[in-house]
């Protein structure tokens, strides 16, 4: 191996570990987006549903028992959502930093 092919390999495999690294970042943000795109959709419809219920009642008490539970499936969903949001964004951060230290010049 000549000296230019040696100074090229480590910029070769430094410009690997980058778009290897940016793919992931990009795969990970995709996801968190798609995610929160569909969470915002059921959210969306679970309202809608909520409020066409909520028409259709003749009682304060109907209204009052209807309201409980629509509040209580939407604490338990947000519970439910916040821990898969908190692993994906867990996941994009471990990855960056792990890109990070892949795209890092080797120490001689």
């Amino acid at each position: 191996m000549n000296k230019v092919e040696q100074l090229q390999k480590p910029a070769q495999e430094h410009n690997e570990a980058a778009v290897a690294s940016a793919n992931t970042l990009s795969a990970n943000l995709k996801t968190i987006t798609t995610a929160h795109a569909e969470y915002t959709k059921k959210l969306f419809q679970e309202g809608s549903e909520f409020f066409s219920k909520l028409t259709k009642l003749n009682s304060t008490d109907e209204a009052m028992k209807l309201q409980t539970e629509y509040a209580k499936s939407g604490y338990e969903a947000v519970v439910t959502e916040s821990k898969k949001f908190f692993e994906l964004y867990s996941d994009l951060a471990r990855q960056t930093f792990q890109g990070l230290i892949a795209t890092m010049p080797a120490a001689k």
